[in-house]
């Protein structure tokens, strides 16, 4: 996804913690068997190297350079390696916010970590970040609107849980969203994921940490949460499948 994506490519899981299966490198293969181009994302710079090395070869899964909200407290002084590891890195994340009660005492560690990612992406330009927003989202897209210019960088809302005013405000900057299985078994998000704009959806896992059964999802999941997407939006799962495909092309190519 350095480039637009293999035609091979039939389904996109554009965020997935490949590194935390335990096994790796065979979920790696196994996303270029099943044509799922896929976003493995990273939660600290020190797994970037690694998981950059085991996807070297693959056709569809590219890594992306992260500093998880969720670890700003224990890893905050690794943003001096991420910073180093940027210029080689076309996407950037698992970043973001976190306001819940278990990390909120770290939100303001986070919030000065996200802010100078996002002035370091914004100065080399280009970059493709997913972005976590729990409980934060209206502080998220401050830090956005501030740091990040709509022409230096493009921006995914992952497992996005906003309020319909806060997902006008990512549309009309620009955003996509990435949808997955569990936010689509809620009445509200569902809702709101019919309401967004059909060339600004992707799909995604967060594999490992989305179940089906008790089991971690694997990227191919995406392929049932395509057919139910479909059946939110009132389009054939043809269609769906289509456009998700068409979006990233796009993201990527822009």
């Amino acid at each position: 996804m350095s480039e637009p994506p293999s035609k091979r490519a039939r389904w996109v899981d554009f965020h997935c913690h490949l590194d935390l299966y335990s096994d790796h490198a065979e979920l790696i293969a196994e996303c270029d068997r099943e044509r799922v181009a896929t976003l493995a994302v990273t939660t600290t710079p020190k797994a970037w190297e690694r998981n950059r090395e085991l996807a070297t070869d693959a056709v569809l899964v590219r890594v992306a350079l992260g500093l998880h909200p969720q670890l700003v407290a224990e890893r905050a002084a690794e943003i001096g390696l991420f910073e180093s590891l940027l210029p080689d890195a076309r996407y950037v994340g698992e970043v973001g916010l976190d306001a819940s009660p278990r990390f909120y005492r770290s939100f303001d560690a986070q919030e000065h970590v996200f802010e100078r990612i996002l002035r370091m992406c914004a100065e080399q330009g280009n970059k493709i970040l997913t972005v976590h927003s729990v409980r934060a989202v209206s502080k998220v897209l401050q830090h956005l609107e501030r740091a990040l210019p709509t022409d230096r960088g493009h921006v995914v809302l992952h497992w996005f849980t906003g309020s319909a005013s806060e997902a006008r405000r990512a549309v009309d900057r620009g955003y996509y969203f990435s949808v997955n299985s569990e936010m689509l078994k809620s009445p509200k998000h569902r809702a709101l994921v019919e309401q967004l704009p059909a060339d600004r959806l992707l799909t995604e896992t967060d594999g490992p940490f989305v179940l089906s059964e008790g089991v971690p999802v694997r990227p191919l999941a995406v392929a049932e949460t395509v057919v139910e997407l479909a059946t939110v939006r009132g389009v054939s799962p043809h269609d769906m499948e289509a456009q998700i495909l068409a979006n990233l092309l796009t993201l990527v190519s822009q």
